[in-house]
């Protein structure tokens, strides 16, 4: 009988819930240096919808990777930016692009 694995306890499939999917790690690649609003992101990634976008955006805030700052402006503005916790997956992030690039 095969033993059953905790994946609680595995950091790849920790990571993999953080990142997985089709847009996140695309969207945190167009936050690695700027602070960035949300029609800069979208033009950044012309295939992605906004409802996916903001579905995206929402889900890294609560996972903590991105945070999102409201500006009391009119008319409202709002940039999203890699928080220190979503800095920490820049080395990760580097390598893949490395790795693509067909470096390393």
């Amino acid at each position: 009988m095969a033993k059953k694995i905790d994946t609680n306890d595995c950091a790849v499939t920790a990571t993999v819930d953080l990142i997985g999917g089709r847009w996140k790690l695309t969207v945190l690649h167009v936050l690695l240096r700027h602070d960035r609003r949300f029609g800069e992101i979208l033009v950044r990634i012309p295939a992605i919808s906004r409802k996916v976008l903001t579905q995206q955006l929402r889900e890294l805030e609560a996972d903590g990777l991105i945070s999102r700052k409201e500006y009391k402006e009119r008319p409202p503005r709002v940039a999203y930016a890699l928080t220190d916790f979503g800095n920490n997956l820049c080395p990760l992030l580097a390598r893949m692009a490395a790795l693509r690039n067909g470096v390393g």
